[in-house]
């Protein structure tokens, strides 16, 4: 039984808890693990169409990385402890749609969590940062490449260079993040767009996921080509054929992600 991770199901909808409140959410190892072992779960799980990330206690998505894990650890044990169970690439190779719901503070691997993810949705008292300067090192998992890739190097470069917090209203600007809500709202919000992508066809769900994360990973005659293989794979499923038929009969498709 996981102890730092609480999973629950609501229909087609995972939300996965990590639950250190007493810690801000900080990712220790047994985190980092849990998540991981969430995210194979869930990767086979027929039902489940979305997964949606948050954090216990209502101050925190993710505080950082645990600090006190960092006191003594050498250069070879700290790459051997982020070369195994990586979380960030485990969330960023999910095969299904991951939405973090980012309700407090967002900093340092949490940061670079909720950037693995496909969808940032944050409350309007979220924090975020990649403070990892001011401990004499820098963001190991991701940050300085995912978050460059989002918002542009000037904007990563300055969050990272200084170690400052932005609010949730500059994150938005600057397209860290997708919407940002009142607190009370977080959740229904969250969970009304995990609602909506969750109609969809699994099959075309992976298919989109994949062509959108090719465009940072090929060029684009290569992310183009892709593309069309893509595309034309979709149309073996018995979910395209549902498509076209609901499309027009004009009526609602029952999508069965086969």
């Amino acid at each position: 039984m996981a102890e730092n991770v609480i999973l629950e199901r609501r229909g087609r909808i995972a939300l996965a808890t990590i639950n250190r409140p007493e810690k801000l959410n900080a990712l220790n190892i047994q985190t980092r693990a849990e998540l991981v072992d969430c995210f194979n779960e869930l990767r086979d799980d027929a039902d489940i169409r979305v997964v949606v990330i948050t954090g216990a206690g209502g101050k925190a998505f993710v505080a950082g990385a645990d600090i006190n894990e960092f006191a003594g650890r050498t250069a070879i044990e700290q790459r051997s402890v982020m070369r195994a169970k990586s979380i960030f690439t485990a969330a960023e190779d999910f095969p299904k749609p991951l939405i973090a719901m980012i309700n407090g503070f967002c900093l340092g691997g949490g940061c670079e969590l909720a950037l693995a993810c496909d969808i940032r949705i944050a409350s309007e008292r979220s924090r975020f940062g990649q403070p990892e300067i001011n401990l004499g090192i820098i963001p190991g998992g991701g940050g300085t490449q995912r978050l460059t890739r989002l918002v542009g190097e000037g904007k990563a470069m300055q969050m990272i260079l200084s170690g400052a917090m932005i609010d949730a209203a500059e994150a938005y600007r600057i397209g860290l993040v997708n919407d940002v809500y009142p607190a009370e709202e977080l959740e229904a919000k969250t969970m009304e767009l995990a609602s909506l992508i969750a109609e969809k066809s699994p099959v075309a769900l992976a298919m989109a996921k994949t062509a959108v994360k090719n465009a940072a990973r090929m060029n684009l005659r290569e992310g183009l080509d892709a593309e069309i293989d893509l595309f034309a794979l979709c149309f073996s499923s018995e979910d395209k054929e549902e498509g076209v038929r609901a499309f027009l009969e004009k009526r609602k498709p029952d999508f069965k992600g086969r």
